[in-house]
């Protein structure tokens, strides 16, 4: 079966950014000119980076150039500033992949690109060109729960049964490819998010399948669901069985192995498809193997 499309979730964004030129300076006078404009990302929470991307096309920011010093202003008007609303739970990041910031609460700003100085005595009266840089936006899904599983060990059925959220559920290993947010609602308005992240395949932490892209949403999650297949795991003809015990291990390696601090969240373990015949004796054995690990 082909992998389902999913076309509308995007999770990093490219931008080109470029703080507004100086205005000139008035030599005869000594005027200065007006500084450029800066560009901002502004946190909002109705913000998403596919808007930004439908909306601005070439994705470049340029902020408005300051305004030349005159007979009547001698000192010139500062450009304005060029604002982008962009999602809670972003990571900016220079285009070799250095932090430049993070957002995570609605009006947080983050400056990426300063405004030029304006023409004055200091510069000849000559304005400077505003700063222009790459920067790539990357998107970290916040949720009260992140569900941590192989494929197929029922994650997508159960964010399905327990929330309004409606993943694609099949009965094969395929990955879910997107990260599902579902959202649960109590009759005191209490919610919780739920994030069912795409299924890790052995070896997520190398990149494995979509390791770091479902990893990466992991990090922000207040607290670990782990759903295990109670009889165990089997990802294709060529890779070995594995047990639910040797699954929870795994899972575990896999987490820590990509990012050591993710081990310190609280966790909690469901068992899942205790449907399944020979499931109560495989349940048995696995709570054995849990209180004695080693």
């Amino acid at each position: 079966a082909s992998l389902p499309q999913y076309g509308s979730f995007i999770d990093d964004l490219r931008l080109y950014v470029r703080g507004g030129s100086g205005g000139m300076g008035y030599p005869r006078l000594g005027g200065e000119g007006g500084r450029g404009g800066d560009v901002w990302l502004v946190a909002h929470e109705r913000a998403s980076l596919r808007a930004i991307k439908e909306r601005h096309p070439r994705k470049r920011f340029v902020a408005a150039s300051g305004a030349n010093s005159s007979v009547r202003a001698l000192k010139g008007e500062k450009g304005r500033d060029c604002e982008v609303q962009v999602p809670l739970g972003i990571s900016v990041l220079s285009e070799d992949g250095k932090q430049i910031g993070e957002l995570n609460t609605a009006g947080e700003r983050c400056l990426v690109a300063r405004g030029g100085l304006g023409g004055s005595l200091a510069t000849n009266f000559l304005p400077c060109k505003g700063q222009k840089r790459i920067v790539h936006l990357d998107l970290k899904l916040i949720a009260d729960v992140g569900l941590v599983g192989f494929p197929n060990a029922g994650k997508s059925s159960l964010l399905s049964k327990v929330s309004h959220a409606k993943p694609q559920i099949a009965d094969y290993a395929f990955t879910t490819i997107k990260p599902e947010l579902g959202k649960i609602m109590y009759a005191d308005y209490k919610q919780i998010s739920v994030a069912d992240l795409p299924g890790l395949i052995e070896g997520a932490h190398a990149n494995r399948g979509m390791g770091h892209k479902f990893l990466k949403h992991i990090e922000r999650t207040k607290q670990l669901l782990l759903v295990v297949d109670v009889s165990g795991f089997q990802l294709s003809i060529k890779t070995r069985f594995r047990t639910a015990f040797e699954t929870i291990l795994l899972l575990t390696k896999e987490l820590e192995l990509y990012k050591e601090e993710l081990l310190r969240k609280p966790a909690l373990l469901a068992v899942n498809k205790m449907d399944l015949p020979d499931s109560k004796d495989n349940l048995s054995e696995l709570m054995k193997q849990l209180q004695n690990p080693q």
